[in-house]
């Protein structure tokens, strides 16, 4: 089963991390199929790339729960019409 979970990157008390597209009995800093967005807890920038998470999300992909809040705080932009 695929999971989209964060990837711990960084420093000694100095955390940023990758949302990656994973399976679920994978160690939690392991190869990811796809990296899909960035989370800075520090400076709480998120970038997400929610064309990615939709298609991942769609072939059966399962946020965690962190994840999820992250995907429901930061919605996608609104298209140009």
């Amino acid at each position: 089963m695929l999971m989209i979970r964060m990837a711990r990157f960084g420093a000694k008390k100095k955390p940023t991390y990758r949302l990656v597209v994973i399976e679920k009995e994978r160690a939690r800093d392991s190869r990811a199929l796809e990296v899909v967005g960035h989370y800075n807890p520090i400076t709480t920038a998120v970038k997400l790339d929610h064309d990615r998470i939709t298609h991942w999300v769609k072939s059966g992909a399962q946020p965690s729960a962190t994840v999820a809040r992250l995907l429901k705080n930061n919605p996608a932009a609104a298209p140009a019409a």
